[in-house]
């Protein structure tokens, strides 16, 4: 009876640490935390340490570089909208037909803990989207950057393959990684910026977690890395181009030609661990949980 007893009080112990363990663990993703939108009040962001509006705008391309106008607050797209009911937990983002030159966005200052030297943070989003039959070309569900998607940018996109491609790229400033071609062709130096992942399962049927995180960059000790599910895809590593925004003008633009659901946009000042990967993926209630 006492061993039995004492069996009791040691499963009751590991059980308390358990909870303190999680209770930790999401103590330290809620601290890290600067943006989350979870489209369950609309398209402002729950919490932000910016600007929590989303915005429309025109965006053309001018000397490489997007220039948006008649910038305006607020989802002012009728394609796209809120489902009730359809998201992750609770409701979702749905991208629709796109329409031509229009793009939406967050702003990134301050929801971003941007640093032109040694800079680190992650981004977690999820998507609901079957490739093969929602999408048309290259398409970028978020691309964050002031000016194009190969000078001083973060990106997931789908490949105009059959069946499409998923790929990270982590791409420094352009005038810098440019010159690495003068010795080893362009698509060589692009590729090493880029994690891709073959024939990935994604599915309308379900939703999957993607989660960036990146340390160090515009350093020689740089590292990026995707995960899927909370599984670890690849990683970049050893890219010392500098990541230089005029930080005024950089945005978090979504959805550049995507066709699909979005829902629980989270952004952090850190990168999460592998366990913070998994952990994030299987939380429970999501973000709104640890609010």
């Amino acid at each position: 009876m006492k061993d039995a007893n004492i069996y009791i009080i040691l499963i009751g112990v590991l059980i308390l640490q358990l909870f303190s363990c999680q209770s930790n663990s999401s103590s330290e993703l809620k601290k890290a935390l600067t943006f989350f939108v979870s489209f369950d009040n609309g398209t402002t962001a729950d919490f932000a340490m910016g600007d929590a509006n989303i915005y429309t705008a025109n965006g053309s391309y001018v000397n490489m570089k997007r220039k948006l106008e008649g910038i305006q607050i607020g989802m002012n797209n009728s394609n796209h909208g809120i489902i009730e009911g359809k998201g992750v937990f609770g409701d979702a983002f749905e991208f629709g037909k796109k329409r031509s030159g229009q793009v939406i966005f967050y702003k990134s200052k301050d929801n971003i803990s941007y640093s032109p030297q040694n800079w680190s943070g992650s981004i977690s989003f999820w998507l609901s989207v079957d490739p093969s039959t929602d999408l048309d070309g290259y398409t970028d569900p978020i691309q964050i950057t002031d000016v194009n998607f190969n000078d001083a940018s973060i990106w997931v996109d789908f490949t105009d393959d059959d069946p499409p491609n998923f790929r990270m790229g982590i791409i420094g400033d352009k005038n810098a990684w440019s010159l690495d071609t003068l010795n080893s062709p362009f698509s060589v130096e692009f590729e090493k910026r880029i994690v891709t992942v073959e024939k990935p399962s994604f599915s309308r049927s379900k939703w999957t977690h993607i989660l960036i995180t990146y340390k160090g960059l515009g350093t020689s000790n740089s590292l990026a890395s995707l995960y899927l599910n909370g599984e670890k895809k690849g990683a970049i590593s050893g890219i010392d181009d500098p990541f230089t925004w005029e930080l005024e003008e950089s945005n978090i633009f979504l959805g550049l030609g995507f066709t699909g659901l979005m829902d629980e946009l989270s952004i952090f000042n850190k990168p999460l661990t592998d366990n913070q990967a998994m952990e994030l993926y299987q939380l429970k209630g999501g973000i709104q949980s640890i609010l």
